[in-house]
């Protein structure tokens, strides 16, 4: 949401994350409950022109530019060798806690999915799902199809249950500046209403 306020491009809403990643850390509780269940975060970020994946492993990040295709993200760090953007001191932090040898190229994903705190067993087979249910449409995604995506719940996307898919947002961002960028969003807790 601070992204949001404070930037005016996708790249710079990054920058505005990150600054306050780098100054306040995150933390909290994930859920209502009174169990702790915490976990790291991941962002899509998108304006008009360009779309970043940005993904935390505590005060440590990286971040992807979408070159084209489809990108989807799902509770679990995703940005593999790709990294456009990164904490200064990324690598270093992971050859400090011999996570990485220095030598072989580095993985984000592979390196730092081992400190995350979420544990969550459905979130790999939920990305996938997101993934191909996104390819299976690439080239024709309308609003209308992202919002079937969002509400599919066979693949894991909607979820039930214990932790529940609290709401969805679709956006339609034209990359002519005289038209209107559209959000929509749900207004109940399950998007498939």
């Amino acid at each position: 949401r601070l992204g949001l306020e404070r930037a005016d491009t996708a790249e710079k809403a990054v920058t505005v994350i990150v600054d306050l990643l780098e100054k306040y850390g995150q933390g909290g509780n994930c859920m209502e409950s009174q169990m702790a269940f915490t976990y790291h975060n991941s962002f899509l970020i998108a304006d008009r022109k360009e779309a970043w994946v940005l993904e935390t492993s505590g005060k440590y990040w990286a971040a992807e530019r979408v070159e084209g295709g489809v990108r989807n993200i799902s509770n679990q760090l995703s940005i593999t060798t790709k990294i456009d953007r990164e904490h200064p001191e990324l690598k270093e932090y992971a050859k400090s806690k011999g996570w990485w040898d220095g030598e072989k190229e580095f993985d984000f994903a592979a390196t730092y999915s081992y400190v995350n705190t979420a544990r969550m067993t459905t979130s790999r087979g939920r990305y996938c799902e997101g993934y191909k249910l996104l390819n299976k449409h690439k080239g024709s995604i309308t609003s209308e199809v992202m919002m079937e995506i969002l509400r599919d719940k066979e693949s894991g996307i909607n979820m039930e249950g214990g932790f529940m898919t609290t709401g969805s947002m679709v956006s339609v961002l034209p990359q002519q500046p005289n038209l209107p960028c559209i959000h929509y969003f749900t207004g109940t807790p399950d998007p498939s209403r």
